[in-house]
């Protein structure tokens, strides 16, 4: 194995580390792995002295020979962040075959040069697809009918067309999401004033929970509980400004549709019904499904991802059936599908999101942020401001509860393992 015996080698480690570092970020990996990554690829190297900063744009690297040599710092910018969970797992691979000695320093550079420019695992067109089936099962889950998910499906690619159209005219993705984001809403209006007699409003839903931004939610709550506050700060931002792009697509067309006279009724809209039938436990397994291929994760993973789906709806329902308020049951069922996910991902040695990121799309606040838009665009603000605070509510804790399963899971493996030191780990009290 060759250490990183000179100041040239120790060059090259670093930036080694941080192209890995700037993969791991950039396909939606939680900070304390992508420091822990980069720092047990430099330790291995024999630079012990190592100190490893990463926020949502930048990573950086600091050393500090022993020997008295210079210190030496170096940068990398995060530009480009698109979840890749077949590239995730390949870099993990890596990392692995790194710190298990295998690799000497001269041949790692090539392989991951070939991690970064591999094909992605779908072709772009099923990319497409998976996310318009997203919507399509979610307005199945909600109770809606061929119809509802046939114009779900609709809205979602026309909405996606038009913001690739956007991006590729430089336009922000802030408002790309808000045109998405009014497709559905569109759809939906048109259905109502055309007077068909389906649940319109559940395209809007399906629409929708194909926008959330389900990975960034539990990345952030993952790096603040585990002390990585300004990340977390930072992460907060993204999800707040994604939820207010959706918002804003959303009450734009309601507010048109409203102001034109379309009888759009809060009373109607849809709420997934609290039952184990066939169309919730499928319509749940496919938001699940085809969650997984939108994120890219490889198709013999797929699978673990959906049934993750169907564990966390039988959760939910088990438990909002037996009294527990929805923010409660919810909680606890991503709780429940993070520690099971978690679990098996350690069996099969991958990160353990790719199970349970696309697991908790069925329970992603889609109705409610609706109903709060319509309210609001109705002019009821104070109800529908309560009920975006209760569709945040939900999703911060779909995230806590799928990082308190694999805490969970940590505490049980025994404080004979090695356990990595963690800021937020250390007692504090309070003080």
């Amino acid at each position: 194995m060759t250490y990183a015996a000179s100041d040239a080698d120790a060059h090259r480690a670093m930036a080694l580390a941080l192209r890995v570092g700037e993969l791991l970020l950039g396909s939606g990996e939680a900070t304390e792995n992508v420091s822990g990554s980069m720092t047990r690829i430099l330790q291995t190297y024999g630079m012990r002295q190592v100190e490893a900063d990463v926020n949502l744009s930048a990573i950086t690297l600091s050393h500090v020979p022993e020997d008295g040599r210079p210190a030496a710092t170096a940068e990398r910018r995060v530009r480009r962040r698109q979840p890749d969970y077949d590239r995730l797992i390949a870099v993990h691979e890596l990392v692995g075959e790194i710190v298990a000695q295998q690799l000497p320093l001269t041949d790692t550079h090539e392989r991951l040069r070939e991690v970064g420019l591999r094909r992605p695992v779908y072709p772009g067109w099923a990319v497409v697809t998976s996310l318009a089936l997203i919507a399509a099962s979610a307005a199945v889950l909600i109770g809606g009918g061929p119809i509802v998910a046939l114009s779900a499906f609709v809205a979602t690619v026309m909405g996606d067309r038009l913001g690739a159209w956007l991006a590729r005219r430089g336009v922000a993705e802030f408002f790309q999401l808000a045109v998405a984001a009014s497709c559905g809403t569109l759809i939906a209006v048109l259905l109502i004033w055309q007077r068909v007699p389906v649940q319109a409003s559940a395209v809007v839903v399906g629409a929708v929970i194909a926008l959330l931004p389900g990975r960034p939610l539990v990345a952030c709550v993952q790096d603040g509980i585990a002390g990585e506050y300004v990340t977390a700060a930072g992460r907060l931002t993204e999800v707040v400004f994604i939820m207010a792009a959706v918002i804003s697509g959303i009450g734009t067309i309601l507010s048109i549709g409203v102001l034109l006279g379309v009888p759009i009724r809060v009373d109607v809209v849809p709420v997934a019904p609290l039952s184990l039938a066939a169309p919730q436990l499928l319509g749940a397994l496919g938001v699940s499904l085809t969650f997984a291929v939108a994120l890219l994760v490889p198709p013999k993973h797929v699978v673990g991802g959906a049934l993750g789906g169907g564990v966390i709806w039988v959760t939910f329902v088990l438990l909002a059936r037996n009294g527990f308020p929805p923010l409660m049951a919810t909680t606890i069922a991503a709780a429940v599908v993070g520690l099971l996910g978690t679990a098996y991902a350690r069996m099969v040695r991958v990160p353990a999101m790719v199970f349970v990121i696309p697991a908790i799309g069925p329970l992603l606040p889609g109705s409610v942020l609706y109903r709060g838009m319509l309210e609001m665009s109705l002019g009821e603000l104070s109800k529908g401001t309560l009920d975006l605070i209760e569709a945040l509510s939900i999703a911060l804790g779909l995230g806590a509860g799928v990082i308190l399963g694999a805490e969970v899971l940590r505490a049980l493996r025994g404080r004979g393992l090695a356990r990595r030191v963690r800021p937020a780990s250390r007692r504090t009290r309070g003080y």
